[in-house]
Parts: C-alpha cells; sequence; structure tokens
C-alpha cells in the first residue's frame, strides 16, 4: 500500500508527493561525490557485516532543505524520519553538517546514498556508497573419510564472505614448509599414499576477520608389513623373548607358528602378548626343543605378511661372562686394574725395606 492510501487525507498525499519530486535528482543537474561546492558528503564508507554505518553531509546556511534517500527512498528529510526501520537513525542536523546512522549493517544495506539539499536557487546532490564487507565463513566442507591406498580422494571446501575469500587447504602431518597442498574450494588427491594420512585444513580468508578453519581427517587404509624381526639367543632354563613389529591400518592382527603348529599362550610354557603394533612371543624356562625357527604372521582385512625369526642356544657362560656382563658386582676389567695396584703397592714397599 503506497504512503498516500495509508494516510488519507489528500492534502498529506500531496505534502508527500511535493517531498518526493524536492528530493529526487532534477534533470540537468549534476550527481558527483567531493563536489567542490555544497553539499559534500563522504569517500565510501565500508563497514563489517552487524557493525554501524555513519553517513555525514557538510553543507551550509544557505541550505533550506535537506534530506538523506537511499536510491529514490527517502530515509531522513530534516529531523523528520521517513524510514520504517529502525536502525536508521539521525545523528547531527545542524548548519554545517546533517549525518545519520545506520545500525546492524547487513549486506543488503549496501548501495548508493543520497545527501539532497534545497537552496534557494536549486536542488543539489551528492552521492556516497556504501559497502558491506561480511566475514570469511565456511558453509560446506567434506567430511572425515577413510579410503584404501591408491584411491583418488576430492575433498570440498564452500565458504562465503565479502570480499570473496581465498580457500587454502594444508596437510597438517608433514613438516613445517610443506604443508600448502592447493589454494582452491577443491583438493584431489590421485593414487594416495600412507604417509597422506592425516588431518587437512581449509582455511577461508578475506582480510575482513580472522580466517575460518575447518579440518577435515583422510584415514588411508594399507596392508601390514613387518618393520622389525630379529632373531635372540638364550640360554637352556632361562628367559626368552622373540618379538615381532608390523604397521598396518587398520592394526593388524598377529599369529605365531612354529613349523605348520599355530602357537596359543598358556600352550607349552609360552605367552603371546599383543600390544598395538607389537608382538612378543616369550618362553618363561627355554628347554631344547624350544630352539628353531618361528613365524610371525601379521594380517589385516588388506592382506597379511610373515617373517621368520629364530630362538637359538648360546652357552651358559656367553651369556653370563660376555661383554660387559658383571660379575659379583665388579667386571674383570676392574679387577684387572685392582691387580696391577696391589703388584705396584708391594713391589714399592719391598724397596723401601731394603
Amino acid at each position: 500500500m503506497g504512503v498516500c492510501g495509508y494516510l488519507f487525507l489528500p492534502w498529506k498525499c500531496l505534502v508527500v508527493v511535493s517531498l518526493r519530486l524536492l528530493f529526487l535528482v532534477p534533470t540537468g543537474v549534476p550527481v558527483r561525490s567531493g563536489d567542490a561546492t555544497f553539499p559534500k558528503a563522504m569517500d565510501n564508507v565500508t563497514v563489517r557485516q552487524g557493525e554501524s554505518a555513519t553517513l555525514r553531509c557538510t553543507i551550509d546556511d544557505r541550505v533550506t532543505r535537506v534530506a538523506w534517500l537511499n536510491r529514490s527512498t527517502i530515509l531522513y528529510a530534516g529531523n523528520d524520519k521517513w524510514s520504517i526501520d529502525p536502525r536508521v537513525i539521525i545523528l547531527v542536523n545542524t548548519p554545517t553538517q546533517y549525518s545519520i546512522m545506520i545500525q546492524n549493517v547487513d549486506v543488503y544495506d549496501e548501495g548508493p546514498y543520497t545527501c539532497s539539499v534545497q537552496t534557494d536557487n536549486h536542488p543539489k546532490t551528492s552521492r556516497v556508497h556504501l559497502i558491506v564487507q561480511v566475514p570469511p565463513q565456511i558453509m560446506n566442507i567434506s567430511s572425515d573419510i577413510t579410503v584404501n591406498e591408491g584411491s583418488s580422494v576430492t575433498l570440498l571446501c564452500l565458504a562465503i564472505g565479502r570480499p570473496e575469500p581465498t580457500v587454502t587447504w594444508r596437510h597438517l602431518s608433514v613438516k613445517e614448509g610443506q604443508g600448502f597442498v592447493s589454494e582452491d574450494e577443491y583438493l584431489e588427491i590421485s593414487d594416495i599414499k600412507r604417509d597422506q594420512s592425516g588431518e587437512y585444513e581449509c582455511s577461508a580468508l578475506n582480510d575482513v576477520a580472522a580466517p575460518d578453519v575447518r579440518k577435515v581427517k583422510i584415514t588411508v587404509n594399507y596392508p601390514p608389513y613387518i618393520s622389525k624381526a630379529k632373531n635372540t639367543g638364550v640360554s637352556v632354563g632361562q628367559k626368552g623373548i622373540l618379538s615381532c613389529e608390523a604397521s598396518a591400518v587398520p592394526m593388524a592382527d598377529f599369529q605365531w607358528f612354529k613349523e605348520e603348529t599355530r602357537l596359543a599362550t598358556g600352550l607349552d610354557g609360552v605367552r603371546i602378548e599383543n600390544k598395538g603394533h607389537i608382538s612378543t612371543l616369550t618362553f618363561f624356562n627355554v628347554s631344547e626343543k624350544d630352539y628353531g625357527n618361528y613365524t610371525c604372521v601379521a594380517s589385516n582385512k588388506l592382506g597379511n605378511t610373515n617373517a621368520s625369526i629364530t630362538l637359538y642356544e648360546i652357552s651358559p657362560s656367553s651369556a653370563v661372562a660376555g661383554p660387559g656382563a658383571v660379575i659379583d658386582g665388579v667386571n674383570s676389567a676392574s679387577r684387572a686394574l685392582a691387580c696391577l695396584w696391589l703388584s705396584g703397592t708391594l713391589f714399592a714397599h719391598f724397596f723401601i725395606k731394603f
């Protein structure tokens, strides 16, 4: 419904139409910002979304009427408010300045605003453009994903903001300075490797506010490989431990075999213990029959691998008096030094006496 239809009274309708005609730019009158004569509005006003924007217009005592317009809509005419928007308020109305404020600015407030004045001669105008900046915000990002090694992966990160934000992907699980992998909304990885697993960070930046940052985790499945398996020597009657270490995603399951026989905890005095990526086979009292080759098998849903580990016999003397062995709390080198010192002392005592 128009303003005239709302007010009903014909004389009031005539006033409204007259004001609209007064503050519209007439034909032949130039419109430019920063005119050497009055009125003079500000340069472009830039504010962040949610802040307040102040629009100032410099005038002088020749002005008889003044108004602020947004395009062809009158916001304020003198001290009279025409806008129904409660966010628009008048700040200053003096012979030298006419200013309004728009509170809690949003993107739809962006655009041209006109300071229009009436003098004894004719109307004049000056225009200012309101620019609304919006902090970056990531609106859509890929979920955490699990893939098999060798697959192709595409990650998506969509962000909004004014000006349009720059989107950057970075792999957080690599060395410093090597983590920037893409400057695009899409991150594509072909033939993914196990060392490309981990967290990927999407950052949206437009210099309006701090970047918006989100993370996506990529898990790369791969079959087991045994990274450490060492032969072990132990004497009869002693405790012996065989160890097998395997890397895999998902984590590997371990099995131990001697020849074709699968071993289990509690059988033949052995214990099998699996902790993470390490499995141990423990012999609490090694006998002659325990010596030989053992097979460690590591497997997951993508495959399996194995390694042969030998438990071999060493003589008790090698185990007790080997390199660095301790005997009664004093090693052999210390005893030799003690003997030399004692011999020297006895010789000196004998020489002095005779």
